[in-house]
């Protein structure tokens, strides 16, 4: 069979062989490849080496962020304003533009800084056969074939199949979510399909091993592994997420507007009105109106109040956008172990078979777990951890040590006079030495009804996803130096010890808040759907079904698009599928927000909207998420969802007045340049206008946002940021046309007092209507603006009204007007408010808000 065909089979396919058949396929046997052989399949398979990214360069990296629409815009909108002499726009436009790239380009590193993690997180050398000995090699140098031996302590070094095995116990909680170590053997898979977890014969590179010793052979290296996969997904470009998808939306919607604007406007005024030169320039400047040139900063500003907030809390927030996302987000997907609950077993119930708390069931298993000097499990360490027990005039005099063969451990201990040998292991191995039981505190002979109640609770425990062990005592009435497993018979059953990863205190708090913010919760797990179900149960959550790992491989993505609607916990599932689930809920709509801590969770932490972890997490998964939560409580998910609302709120309102008012006042302009023998204003005074308004609405960030708009998910709505701009935009045109009329005909106006009474105009009203825009309540009345943005907005209307008594209003081309224009300017913007009012009532009242 050729190397080519061999490289191609599936793990799954050679966990199902039988090993003579699989070490023939592989070429190999237990005396493991020569040297020649090992360096002829390395370069056959290449090294045992994780992905990396192809670098551009870092030049080329910096400048492909300049690629955006939007930022396209401002790049052109600056260089018209350097244009013209307006250096400080030019400057601010710069700025803004560069600190924003700067900042997109430091954030792009974390992808490859999480891939790095990831390498750093593998042994760099095991122990292999070759030319029948044993040997340590570098990890690069592991090839497909390779016979590999393993002990307590090692790390996995690739993906491989078991051949011996004596005891082996794995840790691979970080890659497939059990909470539990899990026991490995050289027995085939009885039944194909099921999750990388229930692949008992399988190893994966960087899983740890926590007890016994084994030999396998390499069945998969570097990219091929399960651990490869999920490297190589890290290193890949992430999807788009919410947030960058409506900026480039909104910018293609600003750069059709102003192209058809700005090219109507410039033929227009060159075949019928004016110079070529002349038309450019001002078809320019009207670009320049158009633009939200603030729109980066805005955001940042924002971006960073929310991040600042949120730090106080203890969540750092390590990539700004993600806040706005988090606002967005309707769908949490979650991880079990380790996220919703403490990754750290506990002991739950100590009870008697008939499931009444029992005390003297806690106090044996805590004397035959502390006395045991074995290597101590997770559920030791959970029973010694329970709360301090009183052990004193107990004194050990010997063991039984623990082996996988009848799966429990025995102690010997005297108190007084009285000998003791306490067993604790398996249920269903301890029942198998009892004759008696305890019962009430009466010690009864053992019967079948008695056996069949103690199987129904073990039964009951198991199935509400408890792990639980057996434990029995009897009274020794020998004293001996040694005991051996003959002394494990007439043992009396006592009772049983339960275990869970409990979930953490604030997690049902959490889930609640989220609900009630409109978000959806979907967990997602690699452990087994029993626990999953009974971790739901504790924390209040509701289950409206299950669906599990070998049910999602054998769905099309079609299939699992509808599956994903109505099914809200997935278990046994593995790092590829929870990766499809994330893409099948973002395909149907979704904002997708993913809260993980393992290796296994880092491809999903890629693919989300959102990415959050917790402080407990391992290096990879902190690496890859955009939030990293530092506090034990869940409750700041809730306060991230609102803070996240209230930035998109804030945003969302510069944008709806920027597009709105730009839009109208540019239209008048171009409106006017047709039958007006002048310009209506001098490109100076259009981008001295749109400098202002912007000043003015630098403070937005600052602004209070309506408890009703925080209650739901927001999205970006382009198609209602452009009717806000056809039905306002309109509104403001129709006053500038009323200013117009009377100063050409009532005021008899010369060309500068024209454009400067326009230029009053336009400026009051397009700052003055951020007080309607920014809520959808009554202004002022029912919701208050902040006041650093009434002052801002107050303080640009009043230098508005002064600029033309002042010489700065002679260099930019105004004159003074006569006090009687003031009563008639004051008129205008009172009745213009009025009915944008009006109409914005209107507005909402027809189309559904979903902003």
């Amino acid at each position: 069979m050729t190397a080519q065909f061999k490289s191609s089979m599936s793990t799954e396919s050679m966990l199902s062989l039988p090993s003579e058949e699989l070490l023939s396929l592989l070429e190999t046997s237990e005396e493991g490849l020569t040297v020649e052989e090992a360096q002829r399949r390395l370069e056959t398979y290449g090294l045992n080496e994780l992905a990396k990214r192809k670098r551009r360069t870092s030049l080329l990296q910096f400048i492909l962020h300049f690629s955006s629409p939007l930022v396209l815009i401002l790049l052109i909108a600056g260089l018209i304003a350097a244009f013209f002499g307006e250096v400080v726009t030019a400057t601010i436009i710069f700025t803004i533009i560069f600190m924003s790239t700067i900042l997109d380009f430091y954030q792009e590193s974390k992808a490859e800084n999480a891939a790095r993690k990831l390498k750093e997180q593998v042994t760099t050398t095991a122990t292999v056969v070759r030319n029948g000995r044993r040997q340590e090699v570098k990890l690069y140098q592991i090839v497909p074939g390779d016979i590999i031996n393993l002990s307590a302590g090692d790390i996995v070094p690739a993906d491989a199949r078991v051949l011996t095995a004596k005891d082996l116990f794995l840790n691979q909680s970080a890659l497939t979510g059990e909470s539990f170590p899990v026991e490995k053997s050289a027995e085939p898979p009885q039944t194909k399909g099921g999750s990388i977890g229930e692949w008992r014969n399988c190893l994966l590179l960087g899983t740890s091993v926590v007890s016994g010793t084994g030999t396998a052979v390499v069945l998969k290296t570097g990219n091929a592994t399960e651990y490869g996969k999920i490297a190589k997904k890290l290193v890949a470009k992430g999807p788009e997420t919410e947030f960058e998808r409506g900026i480039h939306r909104f910018g293609y919607l600003i750069m059709e507007t102003t192209f058809v604007l700005v090219i109507f406007v410039f033929f227009i005024n060159a075949l019928f009105k004016r110079g070529v030169l002349e038309s450019l320039l001002f078809a320019l400047a009207l670009a320049v109106g158009l633009t939200p040139e603030l729109l980066p900063m805005i955001l940042s500003v924002n971006l960073s109040k929310g991040a600042m907030a949120m730090s106080k809390k203890g969540v750092i927030v390590k990539r700004l956008a993600a806040i706005q996302n988090f606002g967005s987000m309707d769908t949490l997907c979650t991880d079990k172990t380790g996220t919703l609950t403490e990754n750290k077993i506990k002991l739950i119930l100590h009870v008697d078979f008939e499931g009444n708390d029992d005390e003297k069931v806690l106090l044996y298993s805590y004397l035959n777990s502390h006395y045991q000097t074995g290597l101590k499990s997770p559920l030791d360490e959970a029973i010694l951890g329970y709360r301090d027990v009183v052990i004193q005039g107990y004194q050990k005099i010997d063991e039984v040590p623990f082996d996988f063969t009848r799966r429990r451990v025995s102690v010997v201990v005297n108190q007084g006079n009285e000998l003791f040998v306490i067993s604790k292991g398996a249920p269903e191995e301890v029942v198998k030495v009892c004759s008696f039981i305890e019962q009430g505190g009466r010690v009864l002979d053992l019967s079948p009804a008695h056996r069949d109640a103690i199987n129904q609770k073990y039964y009951d425990l198991s199935a509400e996803g408890f792990r639980v062990l057996g434990v029995s005592y009897k009274k020794s009435h020998e004293q001996k130096h040694t005991y051996s497993i003959s002394d494990e018979a007439e043992m009396v059953f006592l009772g049983f010890v339960a275990f869970l990863d409990p979930p953490k205190e604030t997690a049902r708090e959490s889930l609640q808040l989220l609900g009630k913010a409109g978000v959806e919760l979907k967990v997602l797990t690699g452990d087994n759907e029993l626990v999953t179900k009974m971790t739901c149960q504790q924390l209040g959550f509701e289950v409206k079904g299950v669906a599990l790992g070998k049910d999602v491989a054998q769905m099309d993505d079609d299939a699992l698009e509808r599956v994903v609607e109505d099914t809200n916990v997935f278990a046994r599932v593995s790092p590829a599928q929870k990766d499809r689930i994330m893409n099948a809920l973002k395909k149907n709509g979704h904002v997708v927000g993913f809260l993980g801590d393992g290796i296994n969770d880092a491809p999903s932490l890629k693919t989300a909207d959102v990415s959050i972890s917790v402080d407990n997490a391992v290096d990879v998964a902190k690496e890859t998420a955009d939030i990293i939560l530092l506090r034990k409580s869940l409750r700041v998910l809730n306060d991230g969802v609102l803070e996240g609302r209230k930035t998109f709120g804030n945003t969302m309102k510069y944008i709806l007045m920027g597009t709105s008012s730009n839009f109208g006042n540019m239209f008048s302009v171009a409106g006017a340049s047709f039958f007006l023998p002048f310009l209506p204003m001098l490109p100076i005074q259009i981008l001295l206008n749109n400098l202002l308004y912007d000043l003015s609405e630098s403070t937005i960030t600052t602004d209070n946002v309506d408890e009703e708009y925080a209650e739901k998910p927001k999205r970006w709505d382009i198609s209602l940021i452009r009717r806000m701009m056809l039905y306002i935009g309109p509104i403001s045109s129709i006053f500038d046309f009323l200013t117009f009329f009377i100063m050409l005909y009532v005021f008899n106006a010369a060309v500068p007092l024209f454009q400067t009474a326009w230029f009053m105009e336009s400026l009051c009203t397009q700052t003055l209507v951020v007080f309607i825009i920014r809520t959808r309540r009554s202004p002022f009345y029912r919701s208050r603006p902040s006041r650093l943005l009434t002052f801002s907005s107050l303080c640009v209307t009043a230098l508005a009204i002064i600029i033309p008594f002042t010489p700065l209003g002679e260099l930019f081309g105004f004159v003074e007007p006569p006090l009687s224009f003031f009563a008639v300017l004051a008129g205008l913007i009172a009745a213009y408010l009025i009915i944008v009012e009006v109409v914005k009532r209107w507005f909402y009242r027809r189309y559904v808000y979903h902003a």
